[in-house]
């Protein structure tokens, strides 16, 4: 009878403890027997390199045998610890030996070469097989989708049927995971089906699959329907699920799975469920949510996990506990790469760029090399014109690095020299990305575009994208249409609505809400309102802009009747939707009811009012010739007027003839503004109102002396796609003398129908002093 000799775990320190090595082994490796067992149970006891120290020595004994489960258990070693040298070592040494390993070392063989990432070892030793399984099969599906090779996956899966073999749920489990990777929402839903009608639909492997796969495809719906079917969910059915509401932007329903989770008797918690409560935390910025989960991730023995750990200092540096963001990353034993990309992201999403610089040249100084997600989250925190600089360094740094040639880290830049108001810059990188600009790229440059009211800029660049490989989606035609709306582009604005019709986007509520209020504000108020009343459900964006649309354009009655018409439906207004509700009563003269909403705007809806809410106020009272009420309310307000309400008053003085309060508003907007044209103009108005035509002449001369010109007035007119823009004495469009042919003769049309010009002002000089 063989004895069995006890393993041991083999430690060589630097005191030598164990000074003739081959010795100690050799006492251990008396038989064949013994060495293969001794392997063996160093492998079961997860002490892999151990095992590979023997498997070394044993190799020294050519008269020993490995036998098949040693093999195996090798394998499986190497498996885990994702080292493809030990098991090319244990391969080589298997094929040596001349033994002919049955399938199911051969499908550890294959697993193994999947896990550490050799696709080609794979791949021969799938094909090379003299028999396969649907393990085999299964086994190079997992090795593709856990190497991010999704089609590759897919097109296995489907060999693997047409070769007579079912997927069993292990199957399901990886192609649902390739599937994910793929975004492809209608294919997961077909693989889904397929789940259903096999024997595996209630198999929780595969109904976790479903879950993960549907919460990375932003389906939280069908997710939740799928984790509420599972009968006995188990640690990895709740983390999906808490992981995927956290990712996708659900952060309160997260922590009240969590809570649900406990309610269920589940109390086995790992570092990964903490680590997506910690991000939900984080993307509420709820501190004190935080710090009790805290004290639970302590309770539960994982205080220093260096994966809930960088949640956890992310989540502090985010709510704005940085004191407690650096200690805890501090009490991280050996922080990786993830870990400073963690509490650099937490610093610069919470607001304090310095401390993500500070903490990048730490990584630095300790040997780290930043990747794309480091410098990514350093230009998150580039947000103004004063931090052009550091981030012109940051790109310079990224070309030193080679990570200019990263699509997600040139849309970065792109997005950063946007918020610093640097649009040139922007419009560079966006150039010198040629063809490899994606979808992202195109609606980050159009943003940039709108941020800076570049619209014609909008429409070129439209034209542009059609020729490449990328197709407009939502938040591109949301763009167009608000360039369209600034323009007044009713044509244009047209032809996005056809093209948002063909492609199905219509319904989308960005779409259907950016449609509105292009068309509200081009005037087009009955294709505008249209569109709402096709709308199912229209969210306050819808009612707004309808309001603010007919409000604009004069029509005051039926703006206040969509106002009463929506807080009877009990839904909240905005305060933007205050703005249209006061302006359509400064244009139909509801002065008492205009006071009315103004005041029920902090006391029943809980609007604080704003400056261009008491704009609207001012106008209100100047329109209607209450305008010593509209300066009073000015001298009142909380904050400091500004020039626009200054105006606005000034406005109302010279309708009504005001020069009393009319040169009070005048001189307020000369303090603030001592070169405003408006102001002197408006002033000379009144002044010419009233007869003072010495005052007039005191106002142009001060005009002339302060070298302040009247702003030339502006028109355009589009015509085939073409916008035509015309000023006051410009001569220089290239049909000037065909058009001023046809104003002559629509003047002398209009003398002959009896008009009579107001001409005392038509040389800039009084007629008749």
């Amino acid at each position: 009878m063989i004895k069995h000799l006890r393993p041991q775990r083999l430690v060589y320190s630097s005191t030598h403890q164990y000074n003739d090595r081959s010795t100690v082994l050799s006492s251990i490796f008396k038989t064949e027997q013994s060495g293969n067992d001794h392997i063996s149970s160093l492998c079961r006891q997860k002490l892999f390199m151990e095992a590979f120290q023997a498997f070394d020595f044993l190799q020294s004994r050519t008269h020993f045998r490995i036998y098949p489960s040693t093999y195996a258990h090798l394998i499986s070693g190497c498996s885990t610890l994702k080292s493809l040298d030990y098991g090319r070592k244990v391969h080589d040494h298997l094929v040596k030996s001349g033994f002919q390993p049955d399938i199911i070392l051969q499908n550890h063989i294959l697993n193994m070469y999947g896990k550490c990432g050799s696709l080609r070892y794979a791949r021969k030793v799938f094909y090379e097989m003299p028999e396969r399984n649907a393990v085999s099969w299964t086994s190079m599906i997992a090795g593709y989708s856990q190497n991010r090779r999704e089609e590759d996956a897919l097109k296995a899966f489907r060999e693997m049927q047409r070769s007579g073999f079912m997927p069993d749920q292990f199957t399901y489990g990886s192609i649902l995971r390739a599937s994910s990777g793929l975004s492809d929402v209608k294919l997961g839903r077909q693989l889904h089906a397929h789940v259903v009608k096999s024997e595996f639909g209630s198999h929780l492997i595969a109904q976790n699959a479903l879950v993960a796969m549907y919460t990375k495809l932003d389906q939280i719906d069908d997710a939740s329907i799928v984790f509420d079917k599972i009968a006995e969910k188990d640690l990895i059915s709740w983390s999906s699920m808490i992981a995927g509401l956290a990712q996708q932007g659900f952060e309160f329903d997260s922590l009240c799975l969590f809570k649900d989770m406990f309610s269920m008797g589940v109390y086995c918690l790992n570092e990964y469920i903490f680590g997506s409560i910690f991000n939900a935390c984080g993307g509420l910025l709820q501190l004190e949510y935080g710090r009790q989960i805290h004290g639970m991730a302590i309770k539960f023995g994982l205080g220093r996990d260096a994966f809930a750990n960088c949640s956890l200092s992310d989540m502090y540096a985010k709510c704005g506990g940085f004191d407690s963001a650096r200690k805890t990353f501090y009490q991280i034993e050996r922080p990786d790469l993830v870990s400073w990309n963690a509490i650099i992201s937490g610093f610069s999403y919470g607001g304090d760029a310095g401390e993500a610089m500070s903490f990048f040249s730490r990584m630095r100084h300790l040997g780290f090399i930043p990747d794309e997600i480091t410098v990514r989250c350093l230009l998150c925190c580039c947000t103004s014109y004063a931090m052009l600089y550091q981030g012109q360094q940051l790109h310079a740094y990224i070309i030193k690095m080679g990570l200019n040639l990263d699509v997600p880290v040139c849309n970065s830049l792109l997005t950063m020299y946007t918020k610093c108001s640097s649009l040139p810059f922007a419009f560079n990188i966006f150039e010198e990305m040629h063809t490899t600009a994606d979808l992202v790229s195109w609606n980050s440059i159009l943003t940039a575009c709108m941020q800076h009211s570049q619209a014609d800029e909008v429409f070129q660049l439209l034209k542009l994208m059609h020729f490449s490989k990328n197709k407009p989606d939502e938040i591109t035609l949301t763009n167009v249409l608000g360039a369209c709306a600034v323009s007044a582009s009713l044509e244009m604005g047209n032809q996005v609505h056809d093209y948002a019709l063909k492609a199905g986007l219509e319904a989308h509520n960005l779409i259907a809400n950016g449609l509105i209020d292009m068309y509200a504000k081009c005037g087009a108020l009955d294709s505008a309102r249209k569109l709402f009343e096709f709308i199912s459900n229209p969210d306050i964006i819808s009612w707004t802009s309808l309001i603010v649309g007919y409000a604009q354009f004069g029509y005051g009655e039926e703006a206040l009747k969509l106002f009463r018409t929506m807080s009877h439906l009990g839904i909240k207004p905005n305060h933007i939707t205050f703005v249209g509700v006061l302006s359509a009563c400064s244009r139909v003269g509801l002065v008492v009811e205009g006071c009315q909403y103004f005041r029920s705007m902090e006391v029943d809806h809980g609007i604080v009012p704003t400056r261009e809410h008491c704009a609207c106020v001012v106008d209100l009272l100047a329109r209607a010739g209450h305008l010593r009420e509209a300066e009073n309310f000015i001298n009142q307000m909380p904050f400091d007027p500004d020039i626009v309400v200054w105006k606005t008053l000034l406005a109302g003085c010279r309708t009504h003839g005001n020069l009393e309060i009319g040169t009070r508003a005048a001189e307020s907007i000369l303090k603030l503004d001592p070169s405003s044209s408006a102001a002197h103009v408006l002033l000379c108005n009144i002044y010419a109102t009233t007869g003072s035509w010495g005052d007039v002449a005191r106002v142009r001369k001060m005009m002339k002396s302060r070298g302040v010109r009247k702003t030339p007035g502006q028109s355009w007119i589009e015509i085939k796609d073409s916008v035509h823009v015309f000023s006051v004495e410009d001569r220089s469009h290239p049909k000037m003398e065909e058009i001023y042919i046809i104003l002559e003769e629509l003047w002398l049309q209009m003398l002959e129908a009896g008009y009579l010009p107001n001409l005392r002002f038509a040389s800039g000089e009084p007629l008749n002093k």
